[in-house]
């Protein structure tokens, strides 16, 4: 499995035959200066855990260029449909339900956050936020939280899910901060490898993954901490 963090809550996955775009915050990302088409390159399926404008990014522009599949919660798809979308390309769901992305399925499970989009003075309500997690036949399972604060039924996900990789936001504000992030991993999960996001992009935001790191010292879980851009192989 190939990952790849490009700021923000934005990854490239490449596992078991298919590359997954998560929350493709590009063009308008201020620590990303490369755009979306070469992070887009090939990708198969783009995944959304919610409707907020530094999550749906350039969703559109994507979907509409590589005719991927699209990933994401009902309102999510239709609202996306309406931006002219390929409808016959949408695979929705909500929690507790498992799509079949053919190589991959995705499971829908809780977020603690909000999920909307404001477009031309109106706040268009895209349904409920959600993590995302990924099986592959013969790939680590995979989970991006999305945008989170903790919660206790992460001991359910890791009961039902058993995730081996984790995608955790950590900059405090609209998500977890990073010593609470590092709580949630301990208590609730046994992840071999995490890799924290949604810091540093901007200036209202914790800058530094440094309380996450300080907090998962002893733990046995490793944890990455990419350059943008920047691929790591697990």
């Amino acid at each position: 499995m190939k990952i790849t963090w490009y700021g923000q809550s934005a990854f490239r996955v490449e596992a078991g035959g298919a590359t997954i775009l998560f929350d493709p915050f590009l063009s308008a990302n201020p620590v990303w200066n490369g755009g979306w088409e070469g992070p887009a390159e090939g990708v198969t399926h783009v995944l959304l855990t919610h409707g907020h404008g530094d999550h749906l990014g350039d969703a559109v522009e994507i979907l509409k260029k590589t005719g991927a599949m699209l990933v994401a919660n009902f309102e999510i798809c239709m609202y996306l449909v309406a931006q002219g979308v390929d409808q016959s390309k949408i695979n929705p769901g909500n929690f507790g339900g498992t799509v079949d992305c053919g190589g991959f399925t995705t499971t829908f499970v809780q977020a603690q956050h909000s999920s909307s989009f404001f477009k031309d003075g109106i706040n268009f309500y895209l349904g409920n936020p959600s993590g995302l997690i990924l099986h592959f036949p013969s790939e680590k399972t995979l989970y991006h939280m999305g945008d989170t604060d903790i919660f206790g039924d992460m001991a359910l996900i890791q009961e039902l899910h058993e995730p081996q990789i984790g995608l955790v936001p950590i900059g405090d504000r609209f998500t977890m901060g990073g010593a609470v992030a590092a709580l949630a991993c301990r208590r609730y999960f046994r992840f071999e490898t995490v890799i924290p996001c949604h810091y540093k992009s901007f200036p209202i935001v914790d800058q530094t993954p440094d309380k996450f790191i300080q907090g998962m010292e002893g733990s046995g879980t490793k944890v990455l901490t990419p350059e943008y851009g920047e691929p790591v192989e697990l």
